[in-house]
């Protein structure tokens, strides 16, 4: 299962309005076969999952001179492993639990039950249909979670229509995120920025303020990981923006403006997208805070004092203890502030009130 996660984790930022899922098959204790969701309208990982194996065993039977006895049922005593409970209807593409009993798998685990009301529930007995046991994972609950946070953003949008919003913000021991000329770069240092980077290539969507884009000229791409499926979100009342900025003559990603920002998280569900990271600045930050919004709150703190200096005249303290310290030398502290950041045990069921809120 930790597995199928480090697959489905390479479809985040590519899959919606899908959500990231991964699988393996498994034989006599051995990977036969592994896949995962790219993006919509594709194979899910079921589906790319059995093809791997399938695939694989083919060839290892043109190296053989004839095929082996019982060889009709090639996925005959196997198990697939699957992040997220296998859909039981049909949409884009069929159904995965008709691919899983059409390839003679035996038994299939899951890690986390459908939060989609029409999926929910129903794998298993489409299932046993065909004879194939079907179980909720009862393993390492770290791998547990893992497969849960995998999911949180698909969870938020299937059942509030909303997307998933993290909010990113640097600042340094006295509380700065810029100097007194506006400067920000940079308060953290090089390994923070490419794990920034790898939050980039991971969501639908990247967050900022017109100010920004204004001040910094960002790119708002992921560098060490591209994401082609990256849309840029700006949001300025004013609609003022320089036209010679990153954004808009890069020729690359699509870039949206928006007006105001709790409009523009409506706007992005309707859209299909499903998780969007907030950059900047602080008082976007705070606005789809109050407006209930924000999912989790990532905060990196630089261990330096800017004070009334420029940031290049910071001073950089020598030593960072702290229980999320980097080795790089800044600490990141992450917050969940909703329920889809802080997923509950699969025992626990929520009541959603018509906004999505948890009622209890």
């Amino acid at each position: 299962m930790a597995r199928a996660a480090e697959l489905a984790a390479r479809g985040l930022g590519h899959t919606r309005p899908n959500p990231a899922v991964g699988a393996v098959v498994v034989k006599g204790g051995r990977i036969v076969g592994e896949g995962w969701h790219k993006r919509a309208g594709g194979d899910h990982a079921e589906v790319a999952a059995i093809k791997n194996a399938l695939g694989k065993m083919k060839a290892a039977r043109a190296v053989r001179s004839r095929p082996m006895p019982g060889e009709s049922l090639p996925l005959a005593d196997t198990t697939i492993y699957v992040t997220l409970e296998p859909c039981s209807r049909p949409g884009r593409v069929g159904a995965c639990t008709d691919a899983i009993a059409a390839a003679g798998i035996s038994r299939v685990v899951y890690a986390v039950p459908d939060p989609n009301p029409a999926n929910r529930g129903k794998a298993k007995r489409a299932l046993a249909r065909h004879g194939i046991v079907c179980e909720l994972f009862r393993g390492d609950r770290d791998v547990s979670a893992m497969c849960r946070s995998l999911v949180a953003d698909f969870r938020k949008h299937v059942t509030t229509g909303l997307p998933y919003v993290k909010v990113k913000l640097a600042m340094s021991l006295d509380g700065r995120i810029c100097d007194d000329w506006g400067d920000s770069n940079w308060i953290t240092c090089a390994a923070s920025r490419n794990r920034t980077n790898e939050l980039r290539s991971a969501v639908d969507a990247i967050m900022v303020g017109a100010e920004t884009v204004r001040r910094d000229n960002p790119s708002l791409l992921a560098r060490i990981h591209p994401n082609k499926d990256l849309i840029r979100v700006i949001v300025s009342r004013s609609g003022k923006l320089p036209k010679e900025a990153q954004v808009f003559a890069d020729g690359k990603n699509q870039t949206l403006v928006f007006d105001d920002a709790v409009k523009a998280i409506g706007e992005l569900g309707r859209m299909g997208v499903m998780s969007v990271l907030c950059e900047g600045g602080l008082q976007l930050a705070r606005s789809l805070a109050d407006a209930g919004l924000v999912d989790e709150w990532l905060t990196v703190m630089a261990p330096v004092y800017i004070g009334s200096r420029r940031i290049s005249r910071a001073i950089r303290g020598t030593a960072f203890y702290d229980g999320c310290f980097l080795s790089s030398g800044d600490s990141f502290y992450s917050a969940g502030l909703s329920d889809f950041a802080n997923w509950p045990g699969e025992d626990t069921k929520i009541k959603f009130g018509a906004k999505g809120n948890p009622k209890g």
